[in-house]
């Protein structure tokens, strides 16, 4: 196995490195619960783009180093801040929409899977990027909480819409206006995460299953991602002539040749991504 391949992030507030095609993204804040910073977030920007967009790339995880995966806007950091008296309030909408689309947007658009490993504490919008990736696993001790009712907020990088496809209007609206701190079993029971594990195998379960991912047919889940993003917006019919389109497109490829020979063969299939 090739040795992992490092990715100059541009701070030391976010690692990033290439194993086994599978793209590590560490968020590196730990004094701070890698909380969300003015070096450490347009660097995630730039890395879920760059990864999402490299072919040797199968799969992404995104994790926090130490004990947490990101406790969300750096609230010290607010309440230090003086307004500036010269942004408008149309700029900084306008500011915070294009922050939002190439963050979690831009996470949502990756057509490989994605994987969030969560050690620790997962708030605001740090809860978000994790609910913005496919899959989520978790340690026994992290937690979940929207956090925002606590500082007066109303939520951004689409924690409504997120919360809503996966728990449902009314517990998401529940989620917003308590702001509980849910342990990772009741994550689990909602639908927040996919699975927990003990603390010391979470590196070792994320990034076995990251390697599982990126080693399989990565067209095919391209275009599953494609089917599962439309039949959300789409009524019944429409979403079976998308899959219609796309299962005969996946007909087609390599990977199902391949993986037809490898069933009849009784091995392991090899994929090719073509």
């Amino acid at each position: 196995m090739a040795a992992m391949r490092s990715i100059d992030t541009g701070t030391d507030e976010l690692l990033c490195g290439i194993d086994d095609r599978v793209a590590i993204i560490t968020l590196n804040r730990p004094a701070a619960r890698n909380s969300l910073s003015d070096q450490l977030t347009p660097a995630l920007r730039r890395m879920i783009k760059e990864c999402g967009d490299d072919e040797t790339v199968g799969s992404i995880l995104i994790t926090g180093a130490g004990t947490a995966f990101c406790s969300g806007g750096d609230v010290k950091g607010m309440g230090n801040s003086a307004p500036k008296v010269d942004a408008s309030l149309e700029d900084r909408v306008a500011t915070l929409r294009i922050r939002q689309r190439t963050l979690t947007g831009a996470l949502i658009a990756v057509r490989k899977p994605t994987i969030a490993a969560l050690p620790g504490p997962a708030a605001g919008a740090g809860m978000a990027i994790a609910l913005a990736c496919d899959i989520r696993i978790a340690a026994e001790s992290a937690i979940m909480s929207t956090g925002y009712a606590r500082i007066g907020l109303t939520g951004d990088y689409g924690i409504a819409w997120l919360l809503t496809r996966l728990v449902g209007p009314a517990r998401a609206r529940e989620l917003m206006f308590l702001s509980e701190r849910l342990s990772a079993k009741r994550c689990e029971s909602l639908g927040l995460v996919s699975m927990v594990v003990v603390d010391t195998e979470l590196r070792h379960a994320a990034h076995e299953l990251a390697r599982q991912l990126a080693h399989g047919p990565t067209s095919a889940f391209s275009m599953m991602k494609d089917n599962l993003d439309h039949a959300m917006v789409s009524d019944f019919l429409s979403s079976m002539d998308q899959e219609a389109e796309n299962m005969a497109l996946a007909a087609r490829t390599n990977d199902h040749r391949e993986a037809v020979r490898a069933f009849v063969e009784k091995r392991k299939p090899t994929f090719s991504g073509t």
